[in-house]
């Protein structure tokens, strides 16, 4: 069994492998280094561009795209009949709810005017004192999956009240339905942003999301780009009403010259929540589990279905 990875560390962190599976590594997916022909398992590049997915019609014989992202949405709709995609839910848990913790802490202590007060030598105590602060904020999780779930443990300790929001409610486990947005977002202080894009969540956060928020309220988006309304996003920041924290924009890279990047109330980072150093290890530690299911014929794991 062939099967094409991207990374050539890939090769030591996969495990030890059934007998008879042939492991190439295919950094550049564009530049075939074989013909595709034989090939069953592919793992494509970590944040694939779109043009990534148009390499399955090369490979006649894959059976399985194994994704290092949590995120599917530039290949729902792109992958055959017969093949199965997987995402890497999981692997991104850690680092994700890692970054989102310090983006909102930030945010609210005034770290992004401090940094900036650093770079002039200036002592900015008068212009930042007191801050804000996480203790007593009521935080509201859109996206109730296994990063929501990640970002509300880390949030626990810090005294805050969370509430997890998902396609259906799930009372039982305290879970709230997206139906439910327009009576929870008043009473949110930090607003996290976890959810997949889709069709159902393009465009979420529109000017009526916006206008719903408290005065003072923190947008914190580490889903994808277009899950924000970035007109309406600007718009609503340019009041210095609510303040964000965006690792993810639309367009992205963000274009020179965009309001976003001189916006005072704003922390950009360019979409680093998940590129972390302990990455290669949990991916590949998936990867190598998921090549030896398929090898026994074992149901994976992760398989992506309308685009969840």
């Amino acid at each position: 069994m062939k099967v094409w990875i991207p990374h050539p560390t890939g090769r030591t962190l996969l495990g030890e492998l059934p007998d008879g599976v042939d492991v190439e590594v295919v950094e550049d997916p564009t530049r075939l280094p074989s013909g595709g022909a034989g090939v069953r398992f592919w793992v494509p590049p970590f944040l694939s561009g779109r043009d990534v997915p148009a390499v399955l019609d090369r490979l006649p014989d894959v059976a399985v795209v194994q994704l290092l992202t949590a995120g599917a949405e530039a290949w729902v709709g792109r992958v055959r009949d017969g093949v199965t995609l997987c995402d890497a839910r999981g692997v991104h848990d850690s680092s994700t709810a890692e970054w989102v913790v310090t983006a909102i802490l930030s945010q609210l202590r005034g770290f992004p005017v401090l940094a900036r007060a650093q770079a002039r030598s200036e002592w900015a105590y008068a212009e930042v004192a007191p801050t804000d602060e996480l203790a007593g904020k009521r935080v509201l999780i859109v996206g109730a999956g296994s990063i929501g779930s990640a970002v509300q443990a880390r949030l626990t300790p810090f005294e805050v009240t969370v509430t997890l929001v998902a396609r259906t409610a799930r009372p039982d486990q305290g879970v709230s339905g997206v139906d439910e947005l327009p009576d929870l977002l008043p009473s949110a202080d930090v607003v996290v942003l976890l959810v997949p894009l889709t069709p159902q969540t393009r465009g979420l956060v529109d000017e009526a999301f916006l206008a719903a928020l408290p005065d003072g309220a923190l947008l914190v988006n580490a889903a994808r780009g277009p899950v924000v309304r970035t007109s309406a996003l600007v718009a609503e920041l340019s009041t210095g009403r609510i303040s964000a924290a965006l690792d993810v924009t639309d367009p992205e890279p963000l274009p020179a010259g965009h309001p976003l990047w001189t916006m005072p109330n704003v922390l950009l980072t360019p979409h680093v929540a998940g590129s972390v150093r302990g990455l290669l290890p949990r991916a590949y530690r998936l990867v190598g589990q998921q090549l030896r299911r398929f090898a026994a014929g074992e149901p994976l794991v992760n398989e992506v279905v309308g685009g969840y």
